[in-house]
C-alpha cells in the first residue's frame, strides 16, 4: 500500500519559500506606515499654519499669544469673545510622538512636546528631532 502525502524536504522547501517572500513584503509595510504619519503630519502642519495666517489678518496683523487661542472665540484684540474663531477643533496629535502639548518655551526639538510654537513670529513646527525642519 502507498501512502500519499508530502514529505519532509518538500515542507521545508515551501517554509523557506514563504519566509522569503515574507523578508521581502514585510519591510515595505513599515515603510508605508512611516509614510503614513509623515503625511498626517506635514497636513496637520498646513492646518493650523494656515490657521493662524487667518487669524493674524482677522486679529491686526498679530499672531496669536498661544495656540490653544485659536480653539476659542475671540474679538479683534485677540481676548475671548464672539468675533472671530474658534479656528480649530482642538489642536492636533502629532504622529510621530502621540503628544499633542504645545512648547512656547522651550528649544526647538527633543520630542517632549507635541509641536513648538513662538509666539512672537507665529512659527509652528513638530517637536520631534527628525520633523523639526518641516
Amino acid at each position: 500500500m502507498k501512502r500519499k502525502g508530502f514529505t519532509l524536504v518538500e515542507i521545508l522547501i515551501v517554509v523557506v519559500i514563504l519566509g522569503i517572500l515574507a523578508a521581502i513584503v514585510i519591510p515595505q509595510f513599515s515603510d508605508a506606515s512611516t509614510e503614513a504619519k509623515l503625511s498626517s503630519l506635514v497636513s496637520d502642519l498646513q492646518t493650523v499654519r494656515s490657521q493662524i495666517q487667518l487669524y493674524k489678518i482677522q486679529h491686526n496683523d498679530n499672531v496669536p499669544a498661544d495656540v490653544n487661542d485659536l480653539t476659542i472665540t475671540t474679538d479683534v484684540d485677540g481676548n475671548a469673545g464672539s468675533d472671530y474663531g474658534p479656528y480649530l477643533q482642538k489642536i492636533p496629535t502629532n504622529q510621530f510622538n502621540d503628544l499633542s502639548t504645545v512648547d512656547t518655551d522651550g528649544t526647538l526639538g527633543g520630542g517632549s512636546h507635541g509641536w513648538y510654537y513662538n509666539s512672537t513670529t507665529g512659527d509652528f513646527r513638530a517637536d520631534t528631532d527628525d520633523h523639526t525642519s518641516l
